[in-house]
């Protein structure tokens, strides 16, 4: 009878063990729904809702999302509609925009620093951009000149034909000559706006320059634009 009863209960604790390990295996396999944490909301009515997972009631407000021991992991933001969506679209890409634009505003300095250490090496950069202008406006006067002095005897010329029509050939001489001239006054006049414009951007890049020499952090303000 002992022998018998001793079975049984072998029997009996095998099948507890085999249970066990099947329950086991199964929560192993299958997560729990707390796994995710606690979360808790106060809905539109102002109840305090709470669930083991995002609650249905609470998706148009803030949801938190504490831990077992009642501390906050998480916030769970708003469900948002197209619209609402679309706009925190365009603010995700502003903000991009503008962290791109501040770290080429770093960039930008520093690599001016590295071209210009102090303000002589930056003045000498400076005359040597002015040096190519004025040369070419001191060409263009030249050539001026010498079309104003070949003009001297084709205007003489013309005194033979005082009321009278200008030869064809004679004509078109003045013409190409007039032509010539206005051509060496617009180049000299574009070069004196471009001496203009390269110095104020000198100017404004000294200016930002003697800032960041001074101890300014690079890419605290907007870099001019380079002058060559």
């Amino acid at each position: 009878m002992a022998v018998a009863f001793n079975g049984r209960r072998c029997v009996a604790a095998c099948v507890l063990l085999a249970a066990a390990i099947s329950a086991h295996a199964s929560s192993s396999a299958t997560p729990t729904n707390g796994a995710g944490g606690i979360y808790s909301c106060v809905d539109s009515t102002g109840k305090r809702l709470t669930s083991d997972r995002p609650i249905p009631e609470c998706l148009d407000r803030e949801q938190r999302v504490l831990n077992k021991d009642g501390s906050q992991k998480q916030t769970l933001p708003p469900r948002m509609n197209a619209a609402e969506r679309a706009a925190a679209e365009e603010r995700q890409r502003q903000k991009a925009q503008a962290e791109a634009a501040q770290k080429d505003a770093v960039r930008r300095d520093r690599n001016l620093m590295l071209r210009f250490p102090n303000e002589a090496v930056h003045n000498k950069a400076r005359e040597a951009a002015l040096d190519d202008l004025r040369h070419g406006i001191a060409d263009s006067e030249k050539h001026l000149k010498e079309l104003q002095e070949d003009r001297k005897p084709l205007l003489a010329e013309t005194e033979f034909y005082k009321d009278k029509r200008l030869p064809i050939k004679l004509r078109s001489k003045l013409e190409a000559n007039e032509a010539q001239q206005q051509a060496q006054k617009d180049i000299i006049s574009q070069q004196q706006a471009e001496i203009t414009r390269v110095n104020a951007l000198y100017d404004a890049e000294l200016a930002r320059l003697k800032r960041l020499w001074a101890g300014e952090a690079p890419g605290t303000d907007v870099t001019p634009s380079s002058a060559h």
